[in-house]
């Protein structure tokens, strides 16, 4: 097989299309969970909240002029609980049929309208919020449901366009994407609330997804084959590296599939990884406001900096990935293993530490700046073992262990919210604790029972051998 050239070829040019499509994918996610601050009445919620008396206040508000034209609203804790929980209840549903779907019209075009759904959507935030709760907890759900065929759809585009020894790499310059919406979306959306009005932080984000979708539908196709300007070269070179991987068969195999020990260990893994995961992305700002007594959401920048490291690692694990598999000639297997352990195990303990360093501010944003950051490595690790055990099927395997691994997103905040009630050190210690033990546990689980070969019941002409 002759490799060819990265710069300017079609397999590229969609890992960057994704790229910035996942960005707005989490730039569209994450902009509530700011804007939030700015809608609601500011004392509604500060008359519950006990802080704790374990560190000194130590926060420097500049008092600068802010735009509070926007509408504010009575909403209480719980309600705002239900709000930002709203989202996840939509994007459950979609997972498995999103992959399902894909298999059967392409991913292009299931993943684009996702996107431009939710967009519309996010466009008509600020509308629904007027009308009254019940509307802005069902446009959020509906979010929900166009942004669940998101990474199924991609992970099926990728199975006929990536080439096996280029998985990592492509796959992490796609989906890093993600972190740095996270990255570049919550300071912005900050500043946005703060010198114009919340409003605009949906205007903004859902104009810019739908202009994406004109590119998208423009410039992306399903397969090579059908690309239109795709070099000859570049399709013959995908083609014939995946020939011996895909299967030709239209049924889906769902008996060996859900007995297949390799998908159960992505499972175990991608659900841990999710809790501690979740857990930091919702609970971060109260454990540093409450119990350090700084607010990260005036530190925009220090709230953006763990998910600004992840994204880097993403980035440089899915090049080493496939360096060591091609030029080392590590197995597959070795290096998803390797790569999930450091990426769940390295997490695990800086987050553990990060609850023993009393109030020492700048260790406890290093310690969970490493704990996210390391948790990179997991895209070249669990994260991509779909697309090495069953290519023609990558789609709906995401679908699934992306169902599991959303439980965390509705469980981890309650469990630990509920487990904080009266905001002391050893309180959120525990909750460190619970995340660290999950972590561990699916990290050993997956060292355990990974794969890193293409399974039987993936390959056409499985049934023949077998019936």
């Amino acid at each position: 097989l002759v490799s060819v050239p990265a710069c300017c070829s079609a397999r590229y040019n969609l890992a960057l299309l994704a790229c910035f499509g996942f960005f707005l994918v989490y730039a569209l996610r994450v902009n509530l969970s700011v804007a939030l601050v700015d809608m609601v009445e500011p004392n509604t919620t500060s008359a519950k909240n006990v802080t704790s008396n374990v560190c000194p206040e130590h926060s420097s508000t500049i008092n600068v002029p802010r735009n509070t034209t926007g509408e504010k609203y009575s909403w209480d804790a719980e309600t705002q609980g239900w709000i930002l929980g709203s989202f996840f209840y939509g994007y459950i549903i979609t997972q498995i049929p999103g992959g399902y779907l894909a298999s059967r019209i392409g991913g292009k075009l299931l993943l684009g309208f996702g996107i431009f759904g939710t967009s519309v959507f996010t466009l008509l935030t600020p509308l629904a919020a007027n009308l009254g709760v019940g509307y802005l907890i069902a446009v959020r759900a509906l979010e929900g449901l166009g942004e669940g065929v998101t990474f199924p759809a991609m992970h099926s585009m990728w199975s006929s366009w990536a080439p096996p020894l280029e998985r990592s790499k492509l796959l992490s310059i796609s989906y890093a994407g993600a972190q740095l919406g996270t990255v570049v979306s919550l300071p912005l959306s900050g500043l946005i609330c703060y010198y114009m009005n919340w409003v605009y932080v949906f205007y903004i984000f859902g104009a810019l997804g739908v202009l994406w979708w004109f590119f998208w539908m423009l410039l992306v196709s399903d397969t090579p084959e059908t690309h239109r300007s795709i070099s000859h070269a570049e399709r013959e070179y995908i083609l014939s590296s995946l020939k011996d991987q895909l299967s030709t068969q239209k049924s889906v195999p769902w008996r060996p599939m859900l007995g297949s020990l390799p998908l159960w260990a992505i499972v175990v893994a991608h659900f841990s990884y999710n809790w501690t995961f979740y857990t930091l992305l919702t609970l971060l700002p109260t454990y540093m406001k409450e119990i350090l007594r700084f607010d990260a959401q005036e530190n925009g920048f220090l709230s953006a900096l763990p998910y600004f490291g992840c994204w880097l690692c993403i980035i440089l694990s899915g090049q080493i990935a496939d360096y060591l598999r091609e030029k080392q000639n590590f197995s597959t297997v070795c290096v998803r293993k390797c790569f999930t352990l450091i990426g769940m195990i390295g997490p695990a303990l800086f987050l553990v530490a990060a609850g023993f360093i009393g109030c020492n501010y700048a260790l406890a944003v290093a310690f969970v700046t490493i704990s996210t950051t390391l948790g990179g490595f997991c895209t070249s690790g669990y994260s991509i073992n779909h697309l090495d055990i069953a290519p023609s099927y990558a789609g709906i395997l995401l679908g699934i262990t992306n169902s599991f691994a959303t439980i965390p997103g509705m469980v981890g905040p309650v469990i630990a919210k509920s487990l904080t009630h009266n905001n002391t050190v050893e309180e959120w210690q525990m909750v460190f604790y619970i995340a660290a033990s999950i972590n561990l546990f699916g990290a050993i689980f997956f060292a355990l029972f990974a794969s890193g070969e293409v399974q039987d019941w993936a390959v056409s002409g499985y049934h023949l051998h077998r019936n």
